[in-house]
């Protein structure tokens, strides 16, 4: 990190020789648009640095709180060397997320779409986003979540949970990918612990990750360099699973495997090989960061919040109880959608917690939005986490309260302002499986065990979610008689 920080000083030292003279005022290219106030920064780099600063996931960031102190709740700035609308507004975003392809389209940083491959669904607009999303949200229906995913969700979690030992120090952050990650990979490829290609794949999906949040530069040593380093290797792995598979198919071999997503592409009329590939990595990275961050915060709040962790357990008890009057030892979907507190739970660690904090688009045609001109052509930078920690639309919303959404599920305007998952035409199509994996998780940890962190932790946005010290957490097993006893205080601390 040190070379790459030298490396971007050096670079806007010289910018600021080259460019100087020719320094943008952010007018829109001489036109009289009235823009939103604010400032552009230095050339080039504007004020990407500032806007880019690690802060707690539950707040906006001191730049953001600053401008909107200053400038109000739509501002301009220059991020990534391009003028560009920053926007807290709630109805504004919203207006931003519904005009996918007629006001504003997706506008993924070069950076992020040179890691991820041009044809992830991050990058993509038009038709071909939406025939690869199709594929995206067919694979992961409902229909799909309670016939297919359900079991494996539910056996990977009791896996990783019974590998846990009482009074050992461990990242619960790290738990909770392996727990995604090898979900995913079973789901995309048929891909198990077992094979020694999954390991190095998880270990090239590690570096890969650490490349998409940094600065940049394809220079030596650089996470940015390693990151491309690392896509090259998934995509060989993936390749020679994509080879197997059509090889398989081919000779229709017994026993292939037919419910996993290469199935459904490997002989797909129209995708190329490349779109393949890049469409199994983003659908692993989208499964796997919304899953593993939410449940991660699910752990973090849950631990300060010992009255919540004791309706969860009560709610949980009683469905254990139920299954086992009928017999059975797994979940069922019914048992899934009787989980009504757990789904107030996982809303409000959404909330709080936020996963995505902003997005990005650019404007395709000249905007107007109370009083303001978005001149086509100029990024947009809608912050979705804001209407999440607006105190207009949130009681206390610094506080987590599972039990505000009794109310707010039945007020359709307020449940309009959940994010979390962005929205529109591009709603995350894993939106509802990251929330299975959470109900299914969290039945199976209030049940087996009561934690506690071992050292201090906050999630924090850089701009992916992630806790610096990898979420450190002690855990003690639950005996039987222990689920129903109620030892628990009556709050949550903030």
């Amino acid at each position: 990190m040190t070379l790459e920080l030298l490396l971007l000083i050096s670079t806007a030292v010289i910018a600021v020789i080259i460019f100087f003279a020719f320094r943008s005022n952010g007018n829109g290219g001489g036109k009289a648009y009235k823009l939103p106030p604010g400032r552009m920064g230095l050339p080039l780099i504007g004020q990407t640095i500032a806007f880019m600063q690690p802060h707690s996931s539950a707040s906006l960031g001191d730049f953001v709180d600053q401008s909107m102190a200053r400038y109000g709740k739509i501002f301009r700035m220059n991020l990534l060397g391009k003028p560009t609308i920053v926007s807290t507004d709630p109805d504004f975003n919203r207006l931003i997320l519904q005009s996918e392809g007629r006001l504003f389209e997706n506008s993924c940083p070069t950076s992020i779409a040179e890691i991820m491959g041009r044809w992830s669904m991050l990058a993509l607009v038009g038709d071909i986003h939406r025939e690869l999303r199709s594929i995206a949200v067919n694979f992961m229906s409902n229909v799909k979540l309670r016939t297919y995913f359900l079991g494996d969700i539910e056996r990977q979690a009791v896996k990783i949970l019974d590998s846990w030992t009482e009074n050992a120090t461990f990242s619960a952050q790290e738990a909770a990918k392996k727990f995604a990650f090898g979900l995913m990979v079973k789901h995309l490829m048929s891909m198990d612990e077992s094979m020694p290609e999954t390991e190095q794949l998880r270990r090239e999906y590690h570096a890969f990750m650490k490349g998409m949040a940094s600065i940049p530069l394809n220079l030596p040593g650089t996470a940015y360099r390693k990151a491309l380093q690392s896509r090259a290797t998934i995509l060989k792995i993936m390749g020679q699973k994509l080879d197997e598979r059509i090889t398989k198919i081919r000779e229709k071999c017994e026993g292939l495997e037919e419910d996993d997503l290469l199935a459904s592409v490997s002989t797909h009329p129209t995708l190329t090989r490349e779109q393949i590939l890049d469409l199994i990595l983003s659908m692993l990275f989208a499964g796997h960061e919304t899953s593993s961050g939410a449940i991660a915060l699910a752990i973090y709040f849950l631990q300060a919040c010992p009255k919540a962790v004791r309706q969860l357990r009560e709610e949980h008890a009683e469905i254990a109880k139920l299954k086992k009057e009928r017999g059975e030892t797994a979940l069922n979907w019914d048992d899934y959608k009787k989980m009504e507190f757990t789904h107030a739970v996982i809303n409000e660690t959404l909330r709080l917690g936020n996963i995505v904090h902003f997005l990005h688009r650019k404007a395709i045609k000249d905007v107007q939005y109370k009083g303001y001109d978005i001149p086509c052509g100029w990024e947009v930078v809608p912050i979705i986490s804001a209407a999440h920690l607006d105190p207009s639309i949130y009681d206390e919303p610094q506080s987590y309260n599972p039990w505000r959404w009794k109310a707010i599920l039945a007020t359709v305007t307020k449940n309009s302002n959940v994010m979390s998952f962005s929205g529109g035409p591009r709603l995350c199509p894993g939106a509802e499986l990251a929330k299975l994996e959470m109900a299914v998780f969290l039945h199976h940890l209030v049940l087996k065990y009561d934690w506690e962190l071992a050292e201090r932790d906050f999630p924090v946005s850089f701009p992916f979610l992630g806790f610096p010290k990898g979420l450190p957490i002690k855990v003690k097993r639950l005996g039987g008689n222990q689920v129903a006893q109620d030892h628990y205080g009556d709050r949550c601390s903030s």
